[in-house]
């Protein structure tokens, strides 16, 4: 176990933003912070120091402190550990415009700890000869609590998700394999040209999301064996967090007021973890990582299996010293959660660098036998290209994940409608009411009206017009009306292979038999057999396939209600976790009345105590001022006395000059 390391850096003062801020006109300037070298204290110019207003850490900087010592005093030997197999994590806390963009991108002039933490981590893995390293990275930012890839502008939105191999991660994040700090450099100028950023009053350029920079390092020995070969596999994460504003002094408005509400609630709720973590364990309680995404992400990092430093930014003006003070009051509390780091090691296929080794050694045997740059390239195009491949399969197993889920649910609203179809079709018995509410035969019985079937025909030029007509035509009618042309009506079929069984039985009772051969019956109906057979063995396959179906349904029911009362149960637990939680914060608020009671009691003795103690300092003046009018006058008459005894030791003088001068006569 080992404690977060804090430290605290002051910007230099802003003088011309201090007397145009709209918040500085109730400034008074009669308070100002005394930086040490581990303790920044509030002090009143005339009063001396403010009780409860001192906090001691492990650094603390001021504004004369460049990104240089700050990076080489509390990050460089973090990125030691990491390259050596163990994850960590650096980030800035503060208010806007106290600093925390310049802490971790800094400038041309004055790089941050991004650029120098990168720049650190390809040179100490130059230094190592006896690991291979392998080294991705991606760029992310939370804006308006929703998780979008800088380095891509397709797959925004993005979800949490966790694993045993991976842990917490963000699934959909696009990785880029990289073996140059230049490669990264440009990586980084990608993700911030699509990083969103506003103007406000108190900041020109204001970060209005958080941005977190994560570097992937799995490192293997060079002389180790296939079969017992350990991987380690350790996160980097740089985080620049937005910073906490009062919209009285940022003046947000619109889409950056809305901006401003989220960055507060998240930063929020990262108090309330530490506060929760740095608690004994006994009162702990639940922790809500899940609360925000922010925190969820860095989960690992506070109070989990990371070596994590805090960078915590402020600002010296007067106007500022509540934002500063409640920033030393998280940095105090983050002080005191403890992580348990261990190398991470994995022995599986988990790793990426174990699964492309082979890939990886071909290829190298091919560069080390020509010098050429091509085919590093190569190597490095495969390796992001087999990565991104992989990643993509990640991707198309949640969305088949997401469509079993969605074909679920599909099944058990047909499931139901055809509960709720069977239920209604059982109220209906009868035969006589079923066959009203079927669906009408569209083909009407005809009234006798026949005509032969024949299969040839003649052309005709006209019909005669038919002296009468009946509901019953006969054959002479029938020719005489198409001059011996029969019609044939094979031909004037407009539906093919359409069945009218029952209807053809009512013709053949309601008019004369048509004349057809015992051959061609018989092979209609051995042709309909057939089909009929066809349509029983597909009905009984689809029965089949309902079934298996239904069993699957069955299971994943069953293994849905497991779920749910595990859930209730879980839910029961944190329901009982909860109101043990009340019960404590309830207790703690019985504690605090009864501390703010005795402290409202001391306050009113120390008040009267005030009181007595004015009235005899008032006394003491007035003996004072007695005393100083005594001593006035002591003087004046020493004064006095002096110049009599100089005007006695003149004459004396005088005497002894005569005395002497008679008597040498």
């Amino acid at each position: 176990m080992e404690k977060i390391s804090v430290a605290v850096r002051f910007r230099p003062p802003n003088l011309v933003a201090a007397n145009t801020s709209p918040a500085s006109s109730g400034g008074g300037g009669d308070r100002e912070w005394r930086i040490d070298d581990t303790r920044v204290s509030l002090l009143h110019r005339a009063a001396g120091p403010i009780t409860g207003a001192s906090f001691a850490f492990d650094h603390v900087f001021d504004g004369a402190a460049n990104n240089e010592r700050i990076y080489g005093t509390v990050v460089r030997e973090l990125i030691g550990a990491v390259v050596g197999g163990f994850n960590g994590t650096a980030f800035a806390y503060g208010q806007t415009s106290s600093g925390k963009t310049f802490t971790m991108n800094g400038s041309d002039a004055d790089p941050g700890i991004i650029p120098r933490a990168v720049r650190d981590v390809f040179d100490t893995v130059r230094q190592a000869d006896d690991r291979e390293f392998l080294i991705r990275v991606s760029y992310m930012e939370i804006y308006n609590e929703e998780i979008n890839d800088l380095l891509t502008l397709e797959g925004q939105k993005l979800k949490i998700h966790e694993s045993l191999d991976r842990g917490v991660y963000v699934s959909g994040l696009r990785e880029e394999i990289v073996n140059s700090a230049e490669q990264v450099f440009e990586l980084l100028q990608l993700g911030e040209a699509n990083r969103h950023f506003g103007e406000t009053n108190m900041n020109m350029r204001s970060s209005r999301s958080h941005t977190i920079f994560r570097m992937v390092i799995e490192s293997s020995g060079k002389d180790q064996t296939d079969g017992g070969d350990a991987i380690r596999v350790s996160v980097l994460n740089l985080v620049d967090l937005a910073g906490s504003e009062r919209i009285i002094k940022t003046g947000a408005e619109g889409v950056r007021l809305n901006e401003g509400k989220y960055i507060n609630k998240s930063l929020m709720i990262l108090g309330n973890v530490i506060n929760k973590l740095s608690e004994n364990g006994k009162q702990r309680g639940h922790i809500p990582y899940r609360d925000s995404k922010l925190t969820r992400i860095l989960q690992p990092a506070l109070g989990g299996n990371a070596k994590t430093s805090i960078i915590c930014t402020a600002a010296p003006e007067e106007i500022h010293i509540e934002e500063t003070r409640g920033t030393l009051q998280f940095a105090s509390r983050a002080k005191c959660v403890s992580n348990c780091a261990q190398v991470n090691e994995i022995l599986t296929d988990a790793a990426l660098l174990k699964r492309q080794k082979l890939e990886i050694e071909e290829l190298r045997k091919k560069l080390q036998g020509s010098h050429s740059e091509g085919l590093e390239q190569v190597v490095l195009k495969l390796r992001n290209d087999m990565h991104k491949s992989e990643l993509e399969r990640d991707r198309l197993a949640m969305e088949l994940e997401d469509e079993r889920k969605l074909r679920m649910t599909l099944e058990q609203h047909l499931t139901e409608q055809q509960k709720l179809e069977a239920i209604s079709s059982d109220h209906f018995t009868d035969s006589i009411q079923l066959d009203l509410l079927k669906t009408p035969d569209s083909k009407s019985v005809p009234d006798g009206f026949v005509a032969c079937r024949s299969r040839y025909s003649q052309d005709v030029e006209f019909s005669p017009i038919p002296e009468n007509l009946d509901n019953i035509a006969e054959e002479d009618l029938w020719t005489r009306l198409n001059k011996g042309c029969v019609t044939d009506l094979d031909m004037l079929e407009m539906t093919p292979n359409l069945k009218r069984e029952s209807s053809f039985l009512q013709e053949k009772s309601s008019a004369a038999p048509l004349e057809e051969p015992t051959n061609a019956i018989c092979q209609r109906l051995a042709k309909e057999c057939i089909y009929d057979q066809q349509q029983l063995e597909e009905s009984k396959a689809r029965c089949a396939n309902l079934e298996k179906d239904c069993d699957v349904l069955r299971d994943e029911n069953l293994s849905l209600q497991q779920e749910l009362s595990e859930s209730k149960l879980e839910a029961d637990s944190l329901v009982a976790e909860k109101q043990a939680q009340l019960d404590d914060l309830r207790m703690r608020c019985v504690a605090l009345e009864r501390d703010l009671s005795s402290s409202r009691q001391e306050a009113h003795r120390l008040a009267t105590e005030k009181q007595e103690l004015a009235g005899q300092l008032g006394t003491e003046r007035q003996k004072m001022d007695e005393l100083k009018q005594d001593i006035r006058v002591i003087c004046g008459d020493l004064l006095q006395r002096e110049g009599q005894l100089t005007s006695i030791y003149t004459k004396s003088k005088a005497i002894i000059e005569s005395c002497k001068a008679s008597q040498a006569v």
